[in-house]
């Protein structure tokens, strides 16, 4: 056979055995493809890391910041009521997440947790914060005397503690209370809403709604005192429509303004941060255009706790916050009872109003419900 015979002879054989070359390699990828593992993003290794790695706040309360590296998206909580988040969410890539505390005076070091989570795992950073003490504003010569510090843990079942029975009782009722107040006032709790917890060391009054009802709580001291330095450490809520109180009257009280108020702490919403110190009695009140009060503006009053007193004695009644002096009465030594009541025993009231002839005299902002008042202690201090 000649050479272009044969050449010719094999072409022809490779054209008849290409298709069949061509449908193995097509068989063989196949093959291959089914058995590939196709990987899903999703189901990789959680990768999560923070810059830095660790925190530590001042005491003061301050804000930081943290860089957060994941490869999956993810969802934060904090666990600790006294720090707050810019975020709750974040995605793939670098975040940036502050992290806010407030200011520590509890005497001791605290700690929190912020949870990341992918939907399937959890990761943690710790953070702490350092602490300072209070401010002693109370006057040289008084001694403690009564107090509560609000640090009954919670029950066996894991529910908030209540105020303690023995210190304190409720007034209850939706009346208005002489002022066309909106709230209810429940004895702690109405059902299954709960107006008045111990957490961490702080009670929190609680307004908030409930049906067509706004719900709150107005608390009594069983005890009472004539003359003394009443304090607590409040921060104050916000919103339209709130009206927080820690004020006094006379434990034999009949007629009002007859027998005196005494006014430690007010603020209304709709003026936030202005805090007034006040008196009433026969002479001296705001519907004839007497009164007697004094404003301060604080700037943090409704983000941070401060602390209110009043010294009441014999001569005069003065109103502070932290201890700067802005409202003084004095008694006019004329042995009248329109002009000066405040000869006889006084108990202390905490109460969180919503709305009335002050605190709604802007109208009031639903939005901003529930509103919570913290009270950290109260302390009274007699000679």
């Amino acid at each position: 056979m000649d050479y272009y015979s044969s050449l010719k002879k094999n072409s022809m054989r490779l054209i008849r055995i290409l298709p069949i070359l061509l449908m193995m390699l097509q068989t063989a990828a196949c093959s291959k493809a089914s058995t590939e593992v196709i990987v899903n993003p999703d189901d990789t290794t959680w990768q999560l890391e923070f810059s830095p790695n660790s925190l530590t706040f001042t005491a003061k309360g301050e804000d930081k910041t943290i860089t957060v590296k994941s490869n999956k998206k993810w969802n934060v909580t904090a666990n600790q009521d006294w720090s707050s988040l810019s975020k709750q969410e974040g995605f793939t890539g670098e975040s940036l997440l502050k992290i806010t505390v407030t200011s520590n005076t509890t005497g001791q070091n605290r700690s929190g947790t912020l949870s990341f989570t992918d939907g399937t795992t959890v990761k943690s950073l710790t953070f702490t914060q350092e602490f300072t003490t209070p401010e002693n504003y109370v006057p040289a010569g008084y001694t403690l005397v009564w107090q509560d510090e609000f640090a009954e843990a919670p029950t066996s079942d894991g529910k908030f503690a209540l105020p303690n029975a023995s210190k304190w009782s409720y007034e209850t009722g939706d009346s208005g209370w002489g002022n066309n107040e909106i709230q209810n006032y429940v004895p702690g709790y109405l059902h299954t809403d709960t107006c008045a917890i111990l957490q961490n060391g702080i009670l929190k009054i609680i307004a908030k709604k409930a049906g067509n009802s706004v719900l709150s709580i107005r608390m009594n001291s069983k005890e009472s005192w004539t003359y003394g330095y009443f304090e607590a450490r409040l921060k104050l809520p916000q919103g339209k429509g709130t009206w927080p109180a820690f004020w006094m009257l006379p434990k034999n009280f009949t007629a009002w303004p007859d027998d005196g108020e005494i006014d430690i702490l007010e603020e209304v919403g709709y003026r936030p941060n202005w805090v007034a110190s006040s008196i009433h009695c026969k002479a001296y009140y705001h519907s004839i255009g007497t009164q007697k009060t004094a404003e301060k503006y604080v700037d943090t009053a409704e983000s941070d706790f401060h602390i209110y007193a009043v010294e009441w004695t014999e001569e005069y009644i003065k109103g502070f916050v932290d201890g700067f002096c802005y409202f003084t009465f004095l008694n006019d030594k004329t042995n009248n009872k329109d002009t000066w009541p405040f000869n006889v025993p006084f108990y202390l009231k905490l109460n969180l109003a919503w709305g009335g002839n002050w605190g709604g005299a802007q109208g009031v902002d639903e939005t901003k419900l529930p509103a919570t008042y913290e009270i950290d202690y109260v302390r009274v201090y007699t000679k």
